[in-house]
């Protein structure tokens, strides 16, 4: 069992972790975002924080529109792998029909992308014109819509990167992503603090100089990806941004997949969205606490998001070549990983609070600091469940099922978890301390219910179709 864990550990490492690096490569951009606002002040953490939390919620909706898209690739191309295998029939003729069929995923991936990224952006502008009405303080209002008319425009060209991502992860060549996120971290901070601080004759632009920067660097991304994908020689036949080409059936089933996914991330990303409105109603010191320990959760989040595309790519692809047993380890080994890391991060959190949170919270931010240290010893606890219930869904998509993650996540953050919150902030007075309590029990019933059914579901699967396809 010990060597067919090791194994199997090896096989999703050799695609989790490209995946957990780019992710972690990614987050830092919002990280550095974060520490650029905390030199500010404690009012301008607190409003970009908010900001940030709005932009993640609508981002996340429309990175979950193509996130199958990786799926059905992976599943197409295990199906021509098959056919070279074989003797019988035409293997050009094959070959072939999979590329046509992954360049219609592809242009029907962008069509979704630039809609989704219309669209969302409306929403962002929208929602900075409600804020008032929210609970939130004066101070951060107008602070908080400046960012998000900054943020914006970023939206469309980070869904364009999210859906060529998708492709070149479905082909198991994620290699690029790393390499262009890490020169994007680089380029983010030199634009930050050329904007917020008005260098090179520049205007002083402060907290909005750091959403032009963010929009600025996801436009770079998407470009560089882009090109890179095209001088790859496996890629560059496959991928066309034509999108006035885009096949209706393939855009139609792309959205049937999507939506059910959207729907969950945002499910997810609303859920502490809404908690970062409560914990704004406790005042700027509350915020500015949710905001860095949240940041936290987020980076270590990335692991969790690796292992689960990654595990959902593998699933796609046994289920394609009929491995049942394949598949049901996988399960496993990723939960044996996440694990692993959350142990590790975990004791960090309670031993090292103050050094954790020092790029965040200034050391003489005061009952803000004082309040994220409390808010750590819980999060060592969330980030198990956070990572496993992000880990299900993956799983559920690799069988094709999309639906019933955004099911259980109505469940389990919306039935159970918010009520959770609202309980022990409000009613038992614990404030900020019972909000997070609240997402703990939210995360920990929706990562249960989510293991319960895929373990069902795959069992279903394996007795009524021995070899499904996962197209």
């Amino acid at each position: 069992m010990l060597t067919n864990l090791l194994r199997d550990s090896r096989a999703l490492g050799a695609l989790a972790i490209p995946l957990i690096l780019t992710q972690l490569a990614q987050v830092a951009l919002t990280t550095t975002d974060t520490v650029m606002m905390g030199l500010l002040g404690t009012t301008e953490l607190a409003a970009g924080g908010l900001a940030i939390v709005i932009f993640n919620q609508i981002r996340t909706m429309g990175v979950g529109l193509v996130t199958s898209v990786g799926n059905q690739i992976a599943a197409a191309v295990a199906r021509a792998e098959q056919a070279t295998t074989h003797a019988d029939g035409n293997r050009g003729e094959a070959a072939e029909e999979i590329a046509h069929e992954v360049r219609a995923i592809v242009r029907a991936s962008l069509a979704v992308a630039t809609l989704a990224g219309i669209v969302g952006a409306l929403v962002m502008i929208l929602i900075g014109h409600f804020l008032a009405w929210l609970g939130q303080d004066a101070s951060i209002v107008d602070l908080t819509q400046t960012m998000l008319y900054a943020l914006a425009p970023g939206l469309l060209p980070c869904l364009w990167f999210q859906a060529i991502r998708q492709f070149t992860v479905g082909m198991r060549r994620p290699q690029a992503l790393l390499q262009i996120t890490l020169a994007s971290i680089a380029v983010n901070a030199g634009l930050n603090w050329i904007l917020i601080h008005g260098a090179l004759g520049l205007p002083r632009l402060g907290l909005t100089g750091v959403g032009i920067a963010t929009s600025t660097v996801y436009l770079l991304s998407f470009l560089t990806l882009y090109l890179a994908a095209k001088r790859d020689g496996e890629l560059a036949p496959l991928l066309t941004l034509d999108i006035s080409r885009a096949d209706p059936a393939a855009v139609k089933r792309l959205l049937g997949l999507g939506i059910p996914i959207a729907a969950t991330y945002g499910s997810e990303a609303g859920f502490f969205s809404v908690t970062a409105l409560m914990a704004g109603s406790f005042g700027p010191d509350a915020l500015a606490a949710h905001t860095a320990v949240n940041q936290l959760v987020y980076i270590v989040f990335q692991v969790a998001v690796g292992l689960s595309h990654a595990a959902s790519i593998n699933v796609s692809r046994e289920l394609a070549l009929g491995n049942f047993d394949g598949a049901r380890r996988i399960k496993n080994t990723a939960l044996a990983c996440a694990a692993a890391v959350m142990t590790v991060v975990g004791i960090v959190y309670l031993t090292l609070p103050r050094l954790v949170l020092a790029p965040f919270l200034e050391t003489d931010s005061g009952q803000a600091l004082t309040l994220a240290t409390h808010l750590l010893i819980i999060t060592a606890f969330l980030q198990f469940f956070d990572c496993t219930q992000n880990i299900g869904v993956g799983l559920l998509r690799g069988l094709n099922d999309t639906k019933s993650g955004f099911r259980i996540t109505l469940v389990g953050y919306w039935a159970i978890g918010l009520p959770a919150s609202w309980l022990c902030a409000y009613m038992l007075n614990l404030g900020t301390v019972g909000i997070w309590l609240g997402l703990l029990t939210g995360l920990a019933a929706t990562a249960l219910l989510l293991l319960r059914c895929y373990t069902t579901a795959l069992g279903t699967a394996t007795q009524s179709q021995p070899a499904p396809s996962a197209a």
